[in-house]
């Protein structure tokens, strides 16, 4: 596996799979001696949040919030 001009590397699906890591996972690094290690990042609030980011403003239904709510309660 080579490492890419911008830092960047491939791990393999495998290894996504045993470790649950996901997109947008994040993760934390440790150096040790001449390794490196790569581990799911404890708990972060920050998910959550660029989750929600990343959704605000992209439905595409068209109807205001009174019209979702009409529906909802007929």
């Amino acid at each position: 596996m080579k490492l890419t001009t911008k830092g960047q590397l491939t791990i393999p699906l495998e290894i996504r799979e045993r470790l649950g890591l996901l997109p947008y996972t994040e993760v934390e690094f440790e150096v040790d001696g001449d390794a490196v290690k790569i581990r799911k990042a404890t708990r972060s609030t920050r998910r959550g949040q660029n989750l929600i980011a990343r959704m605000r403003g992209t439905a595409t239904s068209g109807l205001t919030t009174d019209d979702i709510l009409a529906l909802t309660r007929r």
